[in-house]
């Protein structure tokens, strides 16, 4: 029996053990997969999730109920002993034991990449799992309720201006789904106006969405800007404080919210593994994902530059998409190996790429052809409703949107959820 051991539940390994329980359907092959939550969280509909258009809980997959012959191990990865073929986790009630393999699969995706801007750190959210997204949908209704409240006209301003760093796919979509969410809501603020709502995308490039072109990007710019959202190119941070941001041009922007979008690091682990790091620390792999002179170890996702054969052999791109694709053939290569097969290499090449740019609208390029406006808002739609795993969320989804197309956005806060109240005790017969 060959141990093959997954870190990571995210697209990378969630994906590469659905493959492998196909593939490897009727053997007596173990497949352990390690990951620190109990779900696979399908990422690029995070924007919906935190702008009310989605149930939060639609967008993850328990991984017990979709793995069904995959052993699931949920703990944190702590150490990783190549040579000794065995990796430690930890419990979340803090006990460590050891995992051993014959063949590994880093997948434990990415962190987010914060540079030493001073108060970034402190100051600013990321926009990577769903606590963050429902962060934010929670701090766009609280301060909609402050600034519906306030009779102070710089307090208001302050509490609705929203700073977005990157206008990558994750931003833009991030900004321009909460900004639909929050212009929606204003009808039950008659004290706000939608003069009073400021969102500002800050990119250090010449132009968002890069992957799109220079001058269909350049369109897409400006069908937001019409909407009333801000974009400053070749515009940095210089400093984030408590209540405001100040711009490389020197402008102070008074604002209580600040999203971190701009970019991912290498997962710390990867030092620790043998082979190769590239520029940004990404473990460096062979075309079928396999990691030069160590028997048995593979990787793939964000933490893995992966040559794409169909991309001149360049390293793919950090999407979820990629991810995806890799999981399949990284897949069917250990169950090339252990039937004594060829490997395949990885050729994805980049099909097109699509943003959600709010309600009915979207844009980016399919098979080289740009597309944009409710067509691509519901190729974005169709695409991610079928690459969704398992019917039950598909199904869930479907009805979200369905739902959605006929009522408003919900606009409860629901800060308060994960949190249990503290209350005082009560004798017995007093109220």
């Amino acid at each position: 029996m060959v141990r093959v051991l997954i870190l990571g539940g995210g697209f990378g390994g969630f994906y590469t053990a659905l493959e492998l329980e196909r593939r490897l359907r009727g053997s007596a092959h173990q497949v352990t997969l390690v990951s620190s939550e109990n779900y696979m969280l399908y990422t690029p509909l995070l924007p919906e999730a935190a702008a009310g258009a989605l149930e939060p809980r639609h967008l993850v997959v328990p991984l017990r109920t979709a793995l069904r012959r995959t052993e699931v191990v949920v703990s944190d990865v702590v150490a990783i002993d190549v040579p000794g073929r065995s990796v430690t986790v930890r419990a979340p009630e803090g006990q460590d034991r050891g995992l051993s393999f014959d063949h590994l699969v880093f997948a434990l995706g990415a962190g987010l990449r914060m540079p030493g801007v001073p108060g970034l750190a402190e100051h600013a959210v990321g926009f990577r799992d769903l606590a963050e997204a429902i962060y934010l949908r929670n701090r766009l209704l609280a301060h909609l309720e402050q600034a519906d409240a306030t009779a102070d006209d710089a307090a208001r301003r302050r509490l609705l201006t929203f700073v977005f760093i990157g206008g990558g796919y994750a931003g833009t979509e991030a900004t321009a789904e909460l900004h639909a969410m929050a212009h929606e809501a204003l009808r039950w603020y008659p004290r706000l106006t939608h003069a009073m709502l400021r969102f500002l995308i800050l990119e250090a490039a010449p132009t968002i969405l890069r992957d799109l072109g220079d001058a269909f990007a350049g369109r897409v710019q400006r069908r937001l800007v019409k909407k009333g959202i801000e974009i400053l190119t070749g515009t940095t941070l210089k400093e984030v404080r408590a209540d405001a941001v100040v711009l490389s041009s020197g402008e102070v922007v008074p604002t209580d919210t600040v999203v971190w979008t701009a970019g991912v690091v290498a997962h710390p682990l990867v030092a620790e593994l043998p082979g190769e790091k590239d520029a940004r620390g990404r473990l460096v792999t062979a075309p079928d994902m396999r990691v030069p002179g160590t028997d048995g170890l593979w990787a793939l996702g964000d933490s893995a530059a992966v040559p794409d054969d169909k991309a001149a052999g360049q390293p793919a791109p950090a999407t979820a998409q990629h991810a995806l694709r890799q999981a399949r053939t990284l897949a069917f290569n250990i169950a090339a190996v252990l039937g004594g097969r060829p490997t395949r290499r990885f050729a994805h090449g980049n099909l097109g790429m699509l943003a959600a740019l709010g309600k009915h609208d979207g844009a980016g390029r399919l098979l080289g052809v740009p597309v944009s406006g409710f067509l691509a808002w519901w190729l974005v739609r169709t695409y991610h409703l079928l690459q969704l795993p398992t019917l039950a969320r598909k199904a869930r989804v479907l009805i979200d949107w369905n739902i959605a197309l006929f009522f408003p956005r919900d606009i409860a806060q629901l800060g308060s959820l994960g949190r249990v109240r503290e209350r005082e005790p009560v004798e017995a017969g007093r109220p």
